[in-house]
């Protein structure tokens, strides 16, 4: 399938429904059950012990891959076929330690979308509700020429 032929929306949606390969992003940080908006997304993810930094605690790349992960799908979900995004600029905030081996919600939603640009914050949560990190991200949308 010819993925360029789709809009953001439709490859995210062929992803969730298994009709794509999830990139392989998911498998490395543990995300899954994607579930796609019109400028917003909601996935899971789960921290393992191979997301870990010298003190055995959850690396902070670990909510800031996730939080640019759902951020760019909510971006992505809102644009045209042959229409591509990439992140320019990232911003996390980690509010409390991201556990390891429980499940958390990510979830993220486009605030902004010009010609040119899209914002969108995100957030994770325990699955409780307690928010562990919050995050912006800013995408250059590249469209084709002519």
């Amino acid at each position: 399938m010819d993925t360029n032929q789709l809009t953001g929306f439709q490859h995210l949606q062929y992803i969730a429904e298994g009709k794509i390969e999830e990139p392989t992003i998911f498998d490395t940080m543990g995300m899954s059950n994607l579930k796609v908006f019109e400028g917003r997304v909601r996935i899971s993810c789960r921290a393992t012990d191979r997301h870990c930094n010298p003190m055995g605690g959850v690396h902070g790349g670990f909510a800031a891959t996730v939080l640019d992960s759902v951020t760019g799908c909510a971006v992505h979900s809102l644009l045209e076929a042959g229409v591509a995004y990439g992140t320019v600029n990232l911003s996390v905030k980690m509010m409390r330690p991201v556990p390891k081996g429980i499940d958390l919600i990510a979830e993220a939603s486009v605030t902004h979308l010009s010609r040119s640009i899209g914002i969108a914050e995100g957030t994770i949560r325990d699955i409780n509700g307690k928010l562990l990190a919050s995050g912006a991200a800013t995408c250059f949308i590249k469209r084709p020429i002519g």
